[in-house]
């Protein structure tokens, strides 16, 4: 059976024995498609965030659902959409040491089938909480029955009597390690989490008393957006229901606005005040002062010029922009395990040379981010790193991870980066990068602004791997996933190992995410899938190794220590140091020119 086959079959019988599960009221004869009332229904290959839209434009559409209780979102009235993000969470906390296995009996998930589950990793934060000096530790699940079985939802539309306004439509969860082209999302994850509060150490959580249990599922990036449809005048909450509880319904309040006061879409701009010499060149040593302005699609300010507005503005929903800060404090998030796209963060950085720029491999002090004599966060030094980054986040550093008593504080619009006294000269990028929550839909935006630094010759980052679109394409795309930025060359300025969150290179975060989801079309260990030249994997280090690897021989336990950090093997700068010339100097699998390299060399 084919796999359209397949879910035409399961709209047909699955989805009207879905929506007959929940059903409440009687049909609405008013009800009509998108394509009865338009005509041919609009086609749409990706999302665009940078234009302007009307209501005939295809809105990717986020929804909500934490413990069973739907996230009330407004929408423009009328609005078209494809459905382009599910979250769906379980959790309850407890005094009991159970693993997760509190969620086989008790909350929404505890229906589903729990059979299979295996822990698969587990890993501390990389460091204590800052009032009681206790680690959280986090224990991750996978495989139960229903993390690894094919499922669908329905989502329907409502009226304020619970009559359907629309047709039913079926989307195909897919299963996270299975790439069909019947999936209706590119990222499909399902785990379980146990959280662990109050560990007297990274590695002993004995006598702990204080745990969290929860189940995600996570579903974005729609592989099929052309499937549209608009919301009736009628519809007052949406209606969704999931296959593998078909007896569930979750319901999504919907308040329908008229004349929203911003358009759809998310744009960011940034402009240097300070100008350039006569020949378009700054110089080393020299400051550039910045401006951020934040805009919608159409291109419309969000905020006056001269400030955006506080973290307590955008916290508590004062700020009706959409304009999102750093949401972890409230909403952890775990590289690949837990809701990273949830984050949100908005910030800039400038690095370069651009011929230079590689992985920072130095672990950025916590004490940079609190240090109130620094509005930007150096992260790599010429001659330290090869080259040189630094970033800026929104609110500045100090006050966003000051706490509360810093959250009222004004946040500038303007900020100074001030070029090394010895930066060589190139081409140097200033990446901006943040999301917006606007009216239904969730949206990243980056942009890049390009300055010479002294010399007038552009210059270019030579990348060792690639070429990722040979998988993202589409709607999955770099220039759509993740922050919507599809330059990697402008990455590893904010991407370097943070002494609270080491995972933060890009080299870890990749092959972390590529070795757990099992969607690449090799075996993990043929580097020549990403990597293009043999080069491109000489620099080894722990950090390289661990964030595929998952254990150590026993010699290596005993020789260089044993693994306390799923990502990088241990919390220390040690896992970011070149390993020895005489370890690992090729990589088993790996194949150039068709000939296979010859076996680490281990030393023993």
């Amino acid at each position: 059976m084919s796999g359209s086959f397949y879910l035409a079959f399961a709209t047909a019988i699955i989805g009207g024995a879905l929506t007959g599960a929940c059903v409440s009221g009687e049909g609405d004869d008013g009800a009509v498609s998108k394509q009865e009332e338009n005509g041919a229904p609009v086609t749409v290959e990706s999302i665009h965030t940078h234009e302007p839209t009307t209501r005939q434009t295809p809105i990717g559409l986020a929804l909500d659902v934490d413990n069973g209780k739907g996230t009330a979102i407004k929408v423009r009235s009328g609005q078209t959409f494809f459905l382009n993000q599910i979250d769906l969470r379980a959790w309850f906390d407890t005094d009991e040491e159970e693993g997760i296995d509190g969620l086989r009996r008790r909350g929404d998930f505890a229906d589903l089938s729990w059979r299979g589950l295996e822990q698969a990793d587990e890993s501390a934060l990389d460091t204590p909480d800052a009032v009681t000096g206790l680690y959280t530790n986090r224990r991750f699940y996978r495989d139960a029955r229903w993390m690894n079985e094919r499922s669908f939802f329905v989502l329907e539309q409502l009226d304020s009597r619970g009559r359907p306004t629309s047709e039913p439509l079926t989307y195909d969860a897919g299963i996270d390690r299975d790439r069909r082209d019947t999936d209706d999302f590119f990222v499909r994850r399902t785990r379980g989490i146990q959280w662990t509060f109050d560990c007297k150490t990274r590695t002993d959580c004995d006598g702990a008393e204080r745990f969290r249990e929860e189940a995600l599922v996570e579903l974005r990036n729609a592989m099929h957006p052309d499937r549209t449809f608009y919301i009736s005048a009628s519809t007052t909450q949406f209606r969704l229901t999931w296959s593998l509880h078909p007896g569930k319904c979750y319901t999504i309040p919907v308040t329908q606005d008229p004349s929203p006061a911003f358009d759809y879409g998310f744009n960011i701009d940034v402009k240097a005040l300070t100008p350039p010499r006569a020949d378009g060149t700054y110089p080393a040593g020299g400051k550039i002062k910045f401006q951020i302005s934040l805009l919608d699609g159409a291109g419309h300010r969000l905020h006056p010029k001269g400030s955006l507005p506080t973290y307590n503005d955008v916290r508590f929903k004062r700020d009706d922009t959409g304009i999102s800060y750093y949401q972890a404090f409230f909403d952890a998030t775990t590289t690949y395990y837990r809701r990273k796209h949830r984050e949100r963060m908005l910030m800039s950085t400038l690095e370069g040379p651009a011929q230079d720029i590689q992985p920072s491999r130095t672990i950025a002090p916590g004490s940079i981010f609190f240090d109130r004599t620094l509005d930007v966060q150096p992260t790599a030094l010429p001659e330290r790193d090869g080259f040189s980054a630094q970033f800026r986040t929104f609110p500045t550093s100090h006050d966003l991870f000051g706490g509360e008593a810093y959250w009222n504080n004004p946040v500038p619009d303007t900020w100074e980066y001030t070029v090394p006294s010895n930066a060589k000269p190139g081409t140097y990028y200033i990446t901006t990068k943040g999301r917006r929550v606007y009216r239904g839909e969730d949206v990243p935006a980056t942009h890049t602004v390009k300055i010479q630094v002294g010399s007038p010759e552009p210059t270019t980052t030579p990348l060792g791997t690639g070429p990722c679109n040979t998988c993202h394409q589409a709607n999955s795309s770099l220039g759509v996933l993740l922050h919507a930025n599809n330059d990697r060359a402008t990455c590893t300025g904010c991407h370097v190992p943070l002494e609270f969150e080491l995972e933060g290179n890009i080299y870890v975060r990749t092959h972390f995410i590529h070795s757990r989801s099992n969607r690449i079309d090799a075996r993990v260990d043929q580097c020549q899938k990403c990597h293009i030249t043999e080069e491109s994997i000489q620099r080894t280090s722990k950090s390289a190794c661990l964030s595929c690897h998952k254990s150590y021989p026993e010699w290596h336990v005993r020789d260089f220590g044993p693994i306390d950090n799923m990502y990088v093997g241990q919390t220390s700068q040690r896992s970011f140091d070149q390993c020895t010339s005489a370890c690992h100097v090729t990589h088993p699998g790996a194949t150039w020119a068709g000939a296979p390299l010859a076996a680490s060399k281990l030393g023993h």
